[in-house]
Protein backbone atom coordinates (compact mmCIF):
# COMPACT_ATOMS: atom_id res chain seq x y z
CA UNK A 1 0.00 0.00 0.00
CA UNK A 2 2.75 2.22 -1.49
CA UNK A 3 -0.23 4.41 -2.89
CA UNK A 4 -1.79 7.74 -1.13
CA UNK A 5 -5.13 6.56 0.49
CA UNK A 6 -6.90 9.65 -1.29
CA UNK A 7 -6.47 7.55 -4.91
CA UNK A 8 -8.73 4.91 -3.36
CA UNK A 9 -12.70 4.96 -4.34
CA UNK A 10 -15.22 3.21 -2.55
CA UNK A 11 -18.38 1.20 -4.99
CA UNK A 12 -20.86 -1.16 -4.59
CA UNK A 13 -21.63 -3.35 -6.94
CA UNK A 14 -25.29 -5.27 -7.09
CA UNK A 15 -26.34 -8.78 -8.91
CA UNK A 16 -27.62 -11.89 -8.89
CA UNK A 17 -26.46 -15.64 -8.34
CA UNK A 18 -27.57 -18.56 -9.07
CA UNK A 19 -31.22 -19.10 -8.53
CA UNK A 20 -31.89 -15.27 -7.98
CA UNK A 21 -29.34 -15.02 -5.04
CA UNK A 22 -29.21 -11.38 -4.29
CA UNK A 23 -25.35 -10.09 -3.73
CA UNK A 24 -24.41 -7.11 -2.50
CA UNK A 25 -20.10 -6.50 -3.31
CA UNK A 26 -18.33 -3.27 -1.91
CA UNK A 27 -15.28 -2.32 -3.38
CA UNK A 28 -12.17 -0.05 -2.03
CA UNK A 29 -9.88 0.36 -5.40
CA UNK A 30 -7.02 2.57 -6.70
CA UNK A 31 -8.81 1.48 -10.76
CA UNK A 32 -12.30 1.17 -10.87
CA UNK A 33 -12.00 -0.03 -14.39
CA UNK A 34 -10.24 -3.18 -13.14
CA UNK A 35 -12.71 -3.80 -10.18
CA UNK A 36 -15.51 -3.79 -12.28
CA UNK A 37 -14.12 -6.18 -15.17
CA UNK A 38 -13.24 -8.46 -11.72
CA UNK A 39 -16.47 -7.89 -10.05
CA UNK A 40 -18.15 -8.80 -13.77
CA UNK A 41 -15.95 -11.51 -14.09
CA UNK A 42 -16.62 -12.98 -10.71
CA UNK A 43 -20.42 -13.27 -11.13
CA UNK A 44 -20.27 -14.68 -14.74
CA UNK A 45 -17.90 -17.71 -13.89
CA UNK A 46 -20.35 -17.92 -10.92
CA UNK A 47 -23.83 -18.46 -12.98
CA UNK A 48 -24.88 -15.10 -11.94
CA UNK A 49 -24.97 -11.72 -13.59
CA UNK A 50 -24.46 -7.93 -12.03
CA UNK A 51 -27.38 -5.75 -11.90
CA UNK A 52 -28.01 -1.71 -11.36
CA UNK A 53 -27.32 -0.02 -8.50
CA UNK A 54 -30.16 -0.50 -5.89
CA UNK A 55 -31.37 -4.01 -7.54
CA UNK A 56 -30.85 -5.97 -4.53
CA UNK A 57 -29.74 -3.32 -1.98
CA UNK A 58 -33.30 -2.80 -1.08
CA UNK A 59 -33.46 -6.67 0.34
CA UNK A 60 -31.07 -5.93 3.17
CA UNK A 61 -30.90 -3.83 6.14
CA UNK A 62 -27.64 -2.09 7.59
CA UNK A 63 -27.38 -2.98 11.07
CA UNK A 64 -25.21 -3.62 13.90
CA UNK A 65 -24.36 -7.14 14.92
CA UNK A 66 -22.18 -8.08 17.68
CA UNK A 67 -22.32 -11.86 18.32
CA UNK A 68 -20.50 -13.25 21.64
CA UNK A 69 -19.80 -16.60 22.58
CA UNK A 70 -22.19 -18.23 25.22
CA UNK A 71 -19.04 -20.22 26.87
CA UNK A 72 -17.61 -16.72 27.34
CA UNK A 73 -20.09 -15.02 29.34
CA UNK A 74 -20.37 -15.35 33.11
CA UNK A 75 -23.58 -13.38 33.12
CA UNK A 76 -26.75 -15.56 32.65
CA UNK A 77 -28.85 -14.59 29.37
CA UNK A 78 -31.19 -12.27 31.44
CA UNK A 79 -28.58 -10.09 32.52
CA UNK A 80 -26.84 -9.68 29.50
CA UNK A 81 -30.13 -9.03 27.49
CA UNK A 82 -31.14 -6.25 29.89
CA UNK A 83 -27.60 -4.64 29.59
CA UNK A 84 -27.89 -4.50 25.70
CA UNK A 85 -31.09 -3.72 25.27
CA UNK A 86 -30.85 -0.56 27.85
CA UNK A 87 -27.72 0.74 25.98
CA UNK A 88 -30.30 0.56 22.71
CA UNK A 89 -30.01 -2.88 20.54
CA UNK A 90 -32.94 -3.52 18.88
CA UNK A 91 -33.01 -7.18 18.87
CA UNK A 92 -31.48 -9.89 21.08
CA UNK A 93 -30.74 -13.65 19.81
CA UNK A 94 -30.25 -16.75 21.43
CA UNK A 95 -28.84 -19.34 18.63
CA UNK A 96 -27.13 -22.83 19.31
CA UNK A 97 -23.46 -21.68 20.84
CA UNK A 98 -23.92 -17.74 20.65
CA UNK A 99 -25.74 -14.81 21.30
CA UNK A 100 -26.66 -12.23 18.37
CA UNK A 101 -27.08 -8.75 19.25
CA UNK A 102 -28.77 -6.44 16.76
CA UNK A 103 -28.61 -2.60 16.78
CA UNK A 104 -28.98 0.44 14.40
CA UNK A 105 -25.95 1.81 13.18
CA UNK A 106 -26.42 4.57 14.81
CA UNK A 107 -26.91 2.53 18.53
CA UNK A 108 -24.22 0.30 17.30
CA UNK A 109 -20.93 2.14 19.33
CA UNK A 110 -22.93 2.67 22.22
CA UNK A 111 -24.21 -0.85 22.35
CA UNK A 112 -20.58 -2.28 21.89
CA UNK A 113 -18.96 -0.07 24.31
CA UNK A 114 -21.37 -1.48 26.79
CA UNK A 115 -20.66 -4.82 26.09
CA UNK A 116 -16.75 -4.26 26.40
CA UNK A 117 -17.17 -2.04 29.37
CA UNK A 118 -19.14 -4.98 31.44
CA UNK A 119 -15.83 -7.20 30.07
CA UNK A 120 -17.88 -9.53 28.13
CA UNK A 121 -15.40 -10.43 25.39
CA UNK A 122 -16.85 -10.33 21.52
CA UNK A 123 -16.46 -13.04 18.89
CA UNK A 124 -17.29 -10.20 16.13
CA UNK A 125 -18.99 -6.25 16.61
CA UNK A 126 -19.66 -4.68 12.66
CA UNK A 127 -22.04 -2.65 10.87
CA UNK A 128 -22.92 -5.22 8.52
CA UNK A 129 -26.03 -5.75 5.91
CA UNK A 130 -28.58 -8.32 7.20
CA UNK A 131 -30.54 -10.03 4.41
CA UNK A 132 -34.55 -9.67 4.88
CA UNK A 133 -34.92 -12.61 3.22
CA UNK A 134 -33.13 -15.69 2.25
CA UNK A 135 -32.79 -17.71 -0.83
CA UNK A 136 -32.78 -21.72 -0.31
CA UNK A 137 -29.87 -23.46 -3.24
CA UNK A 138 -30.69 -26.75 -3.56
CA UNK A 139 -29.08 -27.77 -6.91
CA UNK A 140 -26.14 -28.99 -6.38
CA UNK A 141 -25.03 -27.14 -9.28
CA UNK A 142 -26.61 -23.98 -8.10
CA UNK A 143 -24.62 -24.41 -4.68
CA UNK A 144 -21.23 -25.12 -6.53
CA UNK A 145 -21.49 -21.88 -8.88
CA UNK A 146 -22.14 -19.92 -5.68
CA UNK A 147 -18.82 -21.24 -3.65
CA UNK A 148 -17.27 -20.31 -7.17
CA UNK A 149 -18.60 -16.95 -7.15
CA UNK A 150 -17.84 -16.22 -3.50
CA UNK A 151 -14.57 -17.49 -3.96
CA UNK A 152 -13.30 -15.24 -6.56
CA UNK A 153 -14.92 -12.48 -4.89
CA UNK A 154 -12.91 -13.34 -1.76
CA UNK A 155 -10.19 -13.43 -3.76
CA UNK A 156 -10.11 -10.55 -5.59
CA UNK A 157 -7.95 -7.96 -3.38
CA UNK A 158 -10.59 -4.86 -4.34
CA UNK A 159 -13.22 -6.42 -3.03
CA UNK A 160 -13.76 -5.47 0.92
CA UNK A 161 -17.37 -6.91 1.68
CA UNK A 162 -19.81 -9.50 0.40
CA UNK A 163 -23.05 -9.46 1.45
CA UNK A 164 -26.01 -12.11 0.34
CA UNK A 165 -28.89 -13.47 1.41
CA UNK A 166 -28.03 -17.76 0.52
CA UNK A 167 -29.46 -19.69 2.96
CA UNK A 168 -26.53 -22.27 3.36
Amino acid sequence: MGKDQSEYKGMTYEGYGPNGVAVIVEVLTDNRNRAAANVRNAFTKGGGNMGTSGCVSFMFDEKGLIVIDKEEVEMDEDELMMLVVEAGAEDFGVEEDSYEITTAPDDFETVRAAVEEAGIPMVSAEITMIPQTYTVLNNEDDIKKMNKLLDLLDDDDDVKNVYNNWDE
